[in-house]
């Protein structure tokens, strides 16, 4: 990166790289790949190895699992078919969800599951969309009959038995009463996995056919998608979840003979993309630019902007609010969004270097991946180490702390 030409400082470049180093010679990341992207120029930063005992360095072209920063990509597919008139925000999802028709809610969130009332309403793309449709997973309601139901049905990953393909999945979905109203609260991540459902059903396409078709070859993502070849296995870490006790490296996930060594029985919208900083800069500068890239229009202005900016109400966000409050000491700035739109968060106030408007998501398999239309700025912070003891979101907290000191204009 030519500096004067970025609107960073060489002292803070610098202080980004010694702060990215200090972790890894710490000893509590391995390794990580960082991308800053501004003013048209590009800064990577590949620092330290694949494995924690040594092995192999960390590349540019690593591969990484993205986790929950699988959502704002994946969210992509569903605007692409918004523009196309595909599909409508108000539209009930009944006629390529028909498991999800005639809903019951619960009567009391920690209730028996046959306690119910009917819904309100239909749940809509736009309840899909916003993590509204009224089931999703609630930190504040774990060991209830219902948060254990979710689980004990196989439908979130990271669970010991894989998640099933996607009519099993729909089938087992439907079986489960909502917790909420449709429309009525903000909950995390299973409305990802329903949009890829919502998708496929739509196109007759898997989910990461469709979003190869339309995101991923356009944009030249060659590098993402639901595995990783044989042939680009060696450019996959073996992913760690450190023990919360001692520290001690347990490995989660190889990748020879790992999770994403084959193509998965459900193409997971909401955490089962892998890829690496250069094809999501190319997404994220595709999303800075107004849906464009390098002249060519992938989305349109309006739905990037649906995406990027809050759609959510102070109540329908109140359980967002709540773990940044109240859970500050683990979300290590994560809470301090303000703001949801489709498939990522939202900056609507400062909480921190941040500015208003700063859009992205961040994941369990210790990845961020942001943009910032104020300062035209992208950031990437890939790793292998899980969200199992704080090391790996805290240093996604100071990457961005450091990479916004360095700001020189």
């Amino acid at each position: 990166m030519e500096i004067g030409d970025s609107g960073f400082s060489a002292t803070g470049l610098r202080r980004v790289r010694e702060v990215l180093t200090r972790y890894v010679d710490s000893g509590r990341i391995p390794g990580l790949v960082a991308l800053v992207s501004r003013s048209g120029r590009t800064h990577v930063e590949a620092i330290g190895t694949m494995r924690h005992d040594g092995g192999a360095p960390m590349r540019r072209d690593t591969i990484f699992r993205m986790a929950s920063t699988s959502k704002p990509v994946s969210v992509a597919a569903a605007m692409v078919l918004l523009d196309e008139c595909r599909l409508r925000l108000d539209d009930p999802v009944d006629p390529w969800l028909p498991e999800l028709a005639g809903r019951r809610v619960l009567k009391r969130i920690d209730g028996p599951l046959d306690d119910t009332v009917p819904a309100r309403r239909p749940i809509t793309v736009r309840d899909v969309l916003t993590s509204t449709f009224g089931l999703g997973m609630d930190m504040t309601s774990l060991g209830t009959p219902i948060m254990n139901a979710v689980f004990e049905q196989g439908l979130t990953p990271n669970l010991p038995v894989p998640m099933p393909e996607q009519d099993e999945w729909m089938r087992r979905l439907g079986e489960l009463p909502l917790m909420y109203q449709p429309g009525q609260r903000w909950q995390y991540h299973i409305s990802s996995d329903l949009l890829g459902v919502l998708v496929s059903r739509v196109t007759g396409q898997s989910f990461e056919e469709f979003l190869r078709e339309r995101i991923f070859d356009p944009l030249g993502m060659t590098d993402t998608g639901f595995h990783v070849p044989a042939e680009k296995i060696d450019r996959l870490p073996a992913l760690y979840a450190p023990d919360p006790r001692t520290g001690e490296f347990l490995v989660w996930d190889e990748a020879k003979g790992g999770r994403w060594s084959e193509p998965p029985a459900f193409q997971g919208g909401g955490g089962g993309l892998v890829s690496t900083v250069d094809d999501y800069h190319a997404y994220f500068r595709m999303l800075l630019n107004g849906g464009t890239h390098q002249g060519k229009r992938i989305l349109s202005r309006p739905a990037v902007e649906l995406m990027t900016t809050n759609r959510l109400t102070p109540e329908q966000n109140a359980a967002r609010t709540a773990m940044a409050i109240d859970n500050v000491h683990i979300s290590h700035g994560q809470g301090q969004h303000g703001g949801w739109g489709f498939g990522m968060a939202v900056r609507t106030y400062r909480g921190d270097y941040a500015p208003v408007g700063q859009f992205g998501w961040d994941g369990g398999s210790g990845t961020a991946a942001y943009a910032d239309p104020a300062n035209q700025l992208t950031g990437l912070l890939l790793t292998q180490v899980g969200a199992s003891t704080p090391d790996s979101m805290q240093l996604v907290h100071d990457f961005w702390t450091t990479l916004y000191q360095a700001i020189d204009d």
